[in-house]
């Protein structure tokens, strides 16, 4: 054995070469070992534990006897599929529309777009308004649609909204840079070639765009699957989800070996459906190695069988067809010109579907800013007459401030530290063919799948061995944890579509790997990096659970301070708060993106000289 390296050195050079050339990648490693993989683990080692502390599957002998386990564990991933599924369509006609405009109508869209974002989790969800006595009934009742108040609340269809209007800017950011790079002179020659508006988009623009919907969607599903704030507040028995189960079985059993069943469970169970994932679509997807073309090169492995392409190619053809049949009979009503039906028909009936889904995101933020103007002392559309009490009652308050000082600087560091160690990994796992490619991307994508309140109890029995709970250092951590895979599965769907042989030009010019990064690639992904960043830090800022148990009880973060004080009483304090945090990332996004401009101006001007 010793004498392999001697007689195949080049072998034995290549692999070295490829352990060394992985680097990047260590550092998350090594991350997510300690600060989840471990404390995470040592939790779930507790529900191999009887009472008295010895080796025993009572905790599972549970689960299989009580059906009611198995029930809700079913609930969960029917009401995350439904989620991903109807989250991607409101989702892909707003990503198509931002990669396809001019880039300052992009801006201003994206804008719009992020600004949900920001709206408090929990004010946005009980501003819903869902209720029987809530501003959607009061206004079906005042237009003579209904003689009654509809029971949108506490039901399936209240989760789905909750769940999608909360994940529908995930998926969007997501699939925006992939489509980004989808080169558009394909669609035209298409156009020339005598193919219809919908047989272009189906057949060439969709297929090119499928890693954006892919990693879009993996990520809405697992992140779905972890929720329990939404369901809590908007659904009913019928759709209780499994983390809604484990913390009760945490904080009010203190049952933690039958809650690290549940976990383990779940985590089990989700990582099948990531196998599976692999199975039909392929790890490729996510982290490397060709698209279309090469699914149709190979039989297996990770890439589309050939049935399964197969039967995606009669589909897309078919909705091409349809597609096409749909835009003609259009065309014949709208009564325009046929010189100009090609572009302005399927545009328009964009630009439709795009507005009444940024209507339904904003309902929330349009219902958060005039009740925090109101002089009454309950949150209630329309205001109680007009007033600034609430700003005053949040100015005025050294908690509040501090909170949201906090916030911001922990959300800061968090995005800074989480896109750092996810860039890397994410360049690596696309570039690099590494052996166990998908027990890391596991790895990676744990801290979405695994209920964020295992999590937190994990990292609190950690920091208190440390000393890190109560610190602002021990809340970065923790939020980092939780934010790195969005960071990974963004950047690797935006690497998907960049050509590595341009970074192989600039090395063949004397460029070493550093100057090939910062001047040929980073102005590529800035896009996806960008989104990355936003990702991380909305993580960070609008967590609520890990704060709940790492933040100690001297200084809490804004989610925090909002919680407490929602338990005490719901008055207009939360939405004078989550008004000042939307002015406040409406300022941060247009400088950001003013400076963006003049960078690229003065790049514009240098190269010009």
């Amino acid at each position: 054995m010793n004498n392999v390296a001697s007689i195949f050195p080049q072998v034995a050079g290549r692999r070295r070469s490829r352990w060394l050339d992985a680097w990047p990648i260590y550092p998350l490693i090594v991350f997510l070992l300690f600060f989840f993989a471990v404390p995470v683990g040592e939790l779930l080692w507790t529900s191999f534990l009887n009472a008295r502390g010895q080796l025993s599957l009572e905790n599972y002998a549970r689960l299989v006897t009580a059906p009611v386990y198995l029930r809700v564990m079913g609930i969960s991933f029917k009401i995350a599929a439904w989620t991903t599924l109807l989250t991607l369509i409101a989702a892909y006609p707003v990503a198509y529309l931002l990669a396809t405009i001019s880039n300052a109508g992009r801006n201003r869209l994206l804008l719009l777009v992020l600004l949900p974002f920001w709206t408090s989790f929990l004010v946005k969800t009980l501003a819903i308004l869902l209720g029987r006595n809530g501003a959607v009934n009061g206004l079906l009742l005042a237009l003579g649609i209904t003689d009654a108040p509809l029971d949108l609340i506490y039901n399936f269809f209240g989760v789905m909204v909750g769940m999608i209007h909360g994940m529908i800017p995930l998926a969007v950011l997501t699939m925006v840079p992939v489509m980004l790079d989808v080169d558009r002179n394909l669609v035209r020659a298409a156009h020339t070639l005598g193919a219809g508006d919908g047989q272009s988009f189906w057949r060439v623009y969709f297929p090119l765009s499928l890693p954006g919907v892919a990693a879009a969607g993996l990520l809405v599903f697992i992140t779905s699957l972890g929720f329990f704030v939404v369901p809590a507040l908007l659904g009913g028995a019928r759709e209780t989800m499994i983390s809604q189960v484990i913390i009760s079985t945490l904080l009010e059993l203190m049952n933690w070996r039958f809650a690290g069943a549940l976990a383990l469970v779940l985590l089990v169970v989700a990582m099948l459906v990531f196998y599976l994932y692999d199975r039909l679509l392929g790890v490729s997807t996510l982290s490397a190695e060709g698209g279309a073309a090469a699914a149709a090169g190979k039989d297996r492995e990770g890439l589309i069988s050939r049935l399964s392409m197969a039967v995606g190619l009669w589909l897309v053809g078919a909705l091409g067809k349809a597609s096409d049949a749909v835009g003609a009979a259009l065309m014949k009503l709208s009564g325009t010109p046929p010189n100009r039906r090609r572009r302005s028909i399927p545009r328009a009936l964009l630009v439709v579907i795009v507005a009444l889904v940024l209507a339904f995101m904003m309902v929330p933020t349009l219902f958060v800013i005039p009740v925090s103007f109101t002089a009454g002392s309950f949150m209630s559309l329309p205001p109680q007459g007009l007033s600034l009490r609430w700003y005053q009652v949040y100015l005025d308050s050294p908690t509040w401030w501090s909170a949201t000082m906090r916030s911001l600087s922990v959300a800061t560091a968090t995005a800074t530290l989480a896109t750092i160690l996810g860039v890397g990994a994410a360049m690596v796992l696309v570039r690099q063919r590494l052996p166990g490619r998908v027990a890391i991307m596991s790895l990676i994508l744990a801290p979405l799948i695994l209920p964020r309140i295992i999590t937190a109890v994990a990292l609190f029995y950690l920091f208190a061995r440390i000393g890190l709970v109560g610190t602002d250092l021990g809340l970065v951590l923790g939020h980092t944890a939780l934010a790195v895979p969005s960071v990974v599965v963004t950047v690797i769907a935006v690497m998907r579509g960049y050509d590595v042989r341009q970074d192989q030009a600039a090395w063949s010019l004397g460029a070493n790997r550093w100057k090939a990064f910062y001047y040929v690639t980073l102005p590529q992904i800035r896009p996806g990096l960008l989104a990355a960043f936003l990702f991380a830090f909305v993580t960070s800022f609008d967590d609520l659970t890990v704060s709940l148990f790492v933040s100690g009880g001297s200084s809490a973060t804004l989610p925090k301070q909002m919680w407490n004080d929602l338990l005490l009483q719901v008055n207009p304090t939360l939405a004078a708060v989550s008004t000042v945090v939307l002015a406040i990332a409406t300022v941060l996004i247009v400088l950001a993106e003013w400076l963006r401009r003049r960078v690229s101006e003065y790049t514009s001007d240098a190269s010009r000289v």
